[in-house]
């Protein structure tokens, strides 16, 4: 589907979800009830891409839903803060957690998991996905994924790879480049994107796979070199960087995306009624361009559809992982 129909398929998905929503509203059993607030939980710190994403996301519920949608950051334990928080409100419908990919992890990467992704909450709508780009030290005379593929084979000991999170797309998205690429990295886990960023900067590591938004400011100064990107077409934010598939690696392809979930047992009819309302936010979103400026691509899917892809995710990256030797921590 190209963009011209993505914006025709979701101007009238906006419509039918403002109607379900107003449909929603009326009625003794009216959700969400009049003066009761919404909140979005985002397990990350304020400022980042899953945040700046949850923002958008909320200020247009708030309107389709004439109700008050309030972000809150709860951020620390490698997103299960925030994820656990919401799991242990009430399933009504009123607490929800927005987070990435990195969330349905949890049981993968983590000795003892606080929850668990798949079976403690209640999927509602993957709103996006976004791709990755490869960055490495711009001390490194390498311009193409080719050189750093056949640098990393005849010297795996000097290539390191940063990890800004265990169970990130980032961190699965470097197993499979190293796989794919038949090569193997050094890797070395960072508490987050800028610190990792940094060191690839100044040379301390080599490489860095992560959100392409995360990277794009850093990528366009100079201070880190673009190599490649991990859709299955160029960005427009940075048109001159070639896909991973264009430079060698024909198969490859993978996306940081983005979700809204309720804890486990919310009633199925209030999910209902968030999917179509999220699912028209982002309509508005990609009608206002302001997820493409986060490089953001919409989705649309039913909550059915979110839980099959959830497992398909979960399988694939257990398998990443496994086959690396990773041991949970």
């Amino acid at each position: 589907m190209n963009k011209r129909q993505w914006l025709r398929a979701f101007a009238a998905l906006a419509a039918a979800g403002a109607a379900s929503a107003a449909t929603a509203q009326s009625g003794p059993a009216a959700f969400p009830e009049q003066g009761r607030v919404i909140r979005i939980v985002v397990p990350f710190a304020a400022g980042g891409g899953v945040d700046s994403a949850a923002r958008l996301l909320a200020e247009q519920m708030r309107k389709l839903l004439g109700a008050n949608v309030i972000v809150e950051n709860k951020a620390g334990a490698s997103g299960t803060l925030g994820g656990r928080f919401v799991q242990s409100a009430p399933a009504d419908g009123y607490t929800l957690l927005f987070s990435a990919a990195t969330q349905v992890h949890t049981r993968q990467v983590m000795k003892n998991p606080p929850y668990d992704p798949q079976a403690d909450f209640a999927p509602v709508a993957r709103v996006g996905e976004a791709p990755l780009m490869l960055v490495i030290s711009p001390q490194q005379p390498e311009q193409k994924l080719a050189d750093v593929l056949k640098s990393a084979g005849a010297k795996p000991d000097a290539w390191t790879a940063a990890l800004p999170a265990f169970g990130a797309p980032s961190h699965l998205a470097t197993l499979l480049l190293a796989r794919e690429g038949k090569v193997s990295f050094t890797y070395v886990p960072y508490k987050g994107t800028q610190p990792a960023l940094v060191d690839v900067a100044g040379g301390q590591v080599q490489l860095l796979l992560d959100s392409m938004i995360s990277l794009l400011p850093m990528a366009k100064s100079g201070n880190v070199k673009p190599i490649a990107i991990t859709s299955t077409r160029r960005s427009p934010l940075l048109p001159q960087v070639p896909t991973v598939a264009e430079s060698g690696l024909p198969q490859f392809a993978y996306a940081s995306w983005y979700g809204l979930w309720a804890p486990r047992g919310t009633p199925p009819d209030r999910v209902a009624v968030l999917n179509k309302v999220a699912n028209a936010a982002v309509a508005e979103l990609v009608r206002s361009g302001a997820f493409a400026s986060l490089g953001i691509e919409p989705v649309n899917e039913t909550p059915e559809q979110f839980r099959q892809y959830i497992a398909r995710e979960v399988a694939q990256g257990a398998e990443l992982l496994r086959s690396s030797g990773f041991k949970p921590e």
